[in-house]
């Protein structure tokens, strides 16, 4: 089950809205969301429910282990072992066998053991491993109450598309939580504007740019391909933000207050800055638990961008079993190594076009994002700049698509705050607060309409997080 469904958005959330809050007390209150939660995952997942409840009962005793045990550091590489040793398998198992049939005769090659993967297996595994490690530097208390950990790791409005949720970021939340008006109104105005990045822009840009970069490169030239690349970053940029919205509006409708994951990452002004921007709880989370841990900054400058190398290589491996994924993830880290080098000071200096260079070099990664094999994506690459292909192409984007491309453009680039500021000056602040909260209100209201007319005609609705 994913979010931008109407059978999630008037059955599953009504119906469990409904049971969480006639639900005595917090312990009843965090039980339905348990039972909840693992439903969710059951909806898309029914073979794989045992993985997700071996996977909170393994943390749980593993946990209670780095607690109690005077060898913490065995606990903590046990833990570490077994949830890796389950990411590996079932993401990586047939990766690892492709590539080794590679290099072993034909007669000896491995057969493919052809695992389901688990959606969301990334996200609570990541979870999972922050919470042991936290508990072994003694930054967070040991949960002793298995429905609470339990809680944590399948919370389902994070549970398949991230946020990747730090235990000691809501530890308070499942002991004590208040419920308000304020925060789930807020929760609702979040939850509909990440279903309107989803299902308003990402999915005609998903179109688009599916229509576009699935064709082989000789049906394409240079125009047609950056009309691609384009669709595509903004595909990506408010499918992501868009999931992330609505973890967060879920969230605050249960009590929960999850931190921000997206700040406009297009308006960034180097490859460093898109990172303190793009997917912040997953380059937070390789930060202080691979980045800082291998020496971070400290040492001599080979041994800062080994470093470098090392963690934007699983990062790049940690979105999908596939080395298109692991070259976009190198690509980002020879820019930031390119950066750190002086390259940096330079952009200091170059005012907007600094933003057009982050910019291109986002795009060009994307292309090895979505783009499956890497002669294909240098193909694709190749086609940007003019060489290859280039056929004259009878194709134009319809009106649609040029208009939401068009107001993707401007809302990924903050437009909106832009407006916000005119307005701010030319009325009166207390008549623009007022007429804002208003005129937000309403929008949000066609804006839902809108959403629910797009998902009840069947419209294009990828979910791009399979392989996550």
């Amino acid at each position: 089950m994913v979010f931008s469904t109407n059978i999630f958005i008037f059955w599953f959330l009504p119906i469990v809205l409904l049971l969480y809050y006639l639900s005595p007390g917090l312990k009843v209150k965090n039980i339905v969301l348990l039972f909840v939660s693992l439903f969710f995952y059951f909806w898309g997942e029914a073979e794989l429910i045992v993985l997700m409840i071996g996977s909170c009962l393994m943390n749980y005793f593993v946990g209670l282990w780095i607690h109690s045990s005077k060898s913490k550091k065995l606990a903590l590489f046990t833990g570490l072992i077994l949830n890796l040793g389950l990411l590996s398998y079932f993401k990586y198992a047939d990766f690892f066998i492709r590539n080794l049939n590679r290099v072993i005769p034909d007669d000896k090659a491995l057969e493919f053991l052809n695992i389901a993967l688990p959606i969301g297996i990334s996200f609570f595994t990541f979870q999972s491993i922050s919470y042991l490690v936290d508990l072994y530097k003694g930054n967070v208390e040991v949960q002793k109450d298995p429905i609470k950990l339990s809680l944590y790791i399948s919370l389902f409005p994070q549970l398949v598309a991230g946020p990747i949720v730090r235990y000691h970021d809501v530890a308070k939340d499942l002991l004590k939580r208040e419920h308000s008006l304020e925060l789930f109104n807020s929760g609702v105005k979040r939850f509909i504007i990440g279903l309107s990045k989803k299902v308003l822009i990402a999915n005609v840009m998903a179109l688009l740019a599916d229509e576009i970069m699935g064709r082989p490169t000789g049906e394409l030239n240079s125009y047609v391909a950056w009309i691609g690349i384009i669709a595509y970053s903004l595909q990506i940029y408010f499918d992501f933000s868009g999931y992330s919205d609505m973890a967060i509006g879920l969230g605050r409708m249960f009590g929960f207050r999850f931190l921000e994951n997206f700040n406009f990452p297009y308006i960034a002004r180097s490859i460093q800055d898109f990172w303190r921007r793009w997917h912040i709880s997953l380059s937070s989370w390789f930060r202080d638990y691979l980045y800082i841990p291998l020496g971070g900054n400290r040492g001599s400058q080979a041994r800062v961008y080994f470093n470098l190398t090392v963690v934007f290589f699983l990062t790049g491996m940690w979105h999908g079993a596939s080395w298109s994924f692991i070259v976009w993830g190198l690509f980002h880290g020879f820019f930031l190594i390119v950066e750190r080098l002086g390259f940096h000071k330079i952009l200091n200096k170059l005012g907007v076009f600094s933003h057009i260079y982050t910019l291109l070099i986002v795009m060009l990664a994307w292309v090895f994002f979505r783009i499956e094999h890497i002669d294909d994506a240098l193909a694709y690459i190749g086609l940007l700049f003019g060489f290859g292909s280039q056929t004259i192409l009878a194709f134009q984007p319809n009106n649609e698509q040029w208009f939401i491309m068009i107001i993707g453009i401007f809302f990924s680039l903050n437009g909106l705050s832009l407006i916000e500021k005119l307005n701010a000056k030319t009325i009166r602040l207390e008549r623009y607060n007022a007429l804002s909260e208003i005129l937000g209100s309403i929008g949000l209201l066609f804006l839902f309409f809108f959403c629910v007319m797009a998902l009840s005609s069947n419209a294009y609705n990828p979910f791009i997080y399979y392989r996550f």
